[in-house]
């Protein structure tokens, strides 16, 4: 049987009614008078040739033919309701270029893999990436997110905290063999380090209450997170690496950790942008879509 145009109408308004729950409802609902709605029915089981509803005053209900049609009825009325959403969305899609700086290390291992979700997610964004580990002055760049590790106090600028990711110290196996494993915050001082020149010369270690401040000193320092790694794992000596960038070469054993009963201070991972850029749709999305992708992988970060 060929459906009219007119009669795809009338399914609609069929399945409006009952969900509404009486003809009253249904054309309140659809912007319909109560006569309309009351010819559209008809003219349904006219067409049919099957009667759809016994209607009272006070009440409406589904023969069994009715039951069954309006099955079918429903999911039309749900798929021209979905398709008319897709249409919104899809004007209202964000567009546009965002500027993003980030370090390298976490920009490679964490945030690259979560711009690559964004951009499915959002495939109109334009995205600018820039991996340093230098401080970009977001104003002179025209920086719109600037991935930190700290709220750094520029003028004028906005923060919101993204992750806290933990950090463990490690070596490798032959550093270990070669100059015995620290097991405790006194001996951690005597050992050579490879130290971050980002970051302060000295880390801090609590257990119990109690407090340990520990100064590092090495003959290696760089300003690149995943260099630092790379030293370490060579057995050039300790360092305080974050866990999801030490976790791989844990599992591998090409680290090993050390005092993992102290507690070290944590990383918190900051977006930084510039003042009133939190009004775009597109940052915002960015920022809740980082803050997301972070939590759902703390259990990495905190293994």
């Amino acid at each position: 049987m060929e459906v009219s145009f007119e009669q795809l109408k009338s399914m609609v308004v069929f399945a409006q009614v009952i969900e509404q729950g009486s003809l009253s409802a249904a054309a309140k609902h659809i912007g319909l008078s109560r006569a309309v709605v009351s010819y559209h029915l008809k003219k349904l089981e006219a067409q049919l040739e099957v009667k759809l509803l016994n209607r009272s005053t006070r009440s409406i209900k589904l023969t069994e033919a009715g039951l069954a049609y309006y099955e079918r009825c429903r999911v039309i009325a749900e798929q021209a309701s979905a398709a008319n959403q897709q249409i919104e969305n899809f004007k209202n899609e964000p567009v546009g270029l965002l500027k993003i700086t980030c370090p390298v290390n976490i920009g490679l291992q964490t945030v690259i893999p979560a711009l690559n979700d964004f951009k499915r997610t959002y495939p109109k964004i334009e995205l600018d990436v820039m991996l340093t580990d230098e401080v970009v002055n977001i104003m002179k760049e025209g920086i719109d997110l600037a991935i930190r590790g700290a709220p750094l106090p520029d003028s004028g600028l906005q923060a919101i905290k993204l992750a806290t990711l933990k950090t463990c110290i490690c070596a490798s196996p032959e550093y270990f063999k070669r100059y015995g494993r620290p097991s405790t915050p006194a001996q951690l001082s005597r050992h050579e380090w490879v130290n971050y020149k980002l970051t302060s010369g000295a880390i801090s270690l609590d257990k119990a209450g109690r407090s340990y401040s520990v100064e590092t000193k090495g003959s290696i320092s760089t300003n690149n997170a995943a260099a630092r790694t790379s030293f370490v794992e060579a057995g050039h000596g300790l360092g305080r690496i974050p866990l999801y960038d030490a976790w791989p070469k844990i599992q591998a054993g090409l680290l090993e950790t050390v005092l993992d009963d102290y507690t070290l201070t944590d990383i918190n991972v900051f977006g930084v942008f510039p003042p009133g850029a939190a009004s775009s749709k597109k940052l915002r999305l960015l920022l809740d879509y980082l803050k997301e992708y972070f939590a759902s992988r703390s259990k990495l970060n905190n293994h």
